[in-house]
């Protein structure tokens, strides 16, 4: 799984803010990236 993948899910609907939220606990992507990826600040 990758930055690109995680995003192009998001943007497809595949996946919502909390899926995307989950990877960044499991390290695969960055709180920026999360926020570059939602809008959203990640908490």
């Amino acid at each position: 799984m990758t930055f690109e993948t995680i995003k192009s899910n998001y943007d497809r609907k595949l996946w919502n803010a909390k899926m995307v939220a989950m990877a960044v606990t499991k390290g695969v992507i960055t709180a920026a990236q999360y926020q570059q990826i939602t809008g959203q600040e990640y908490q």
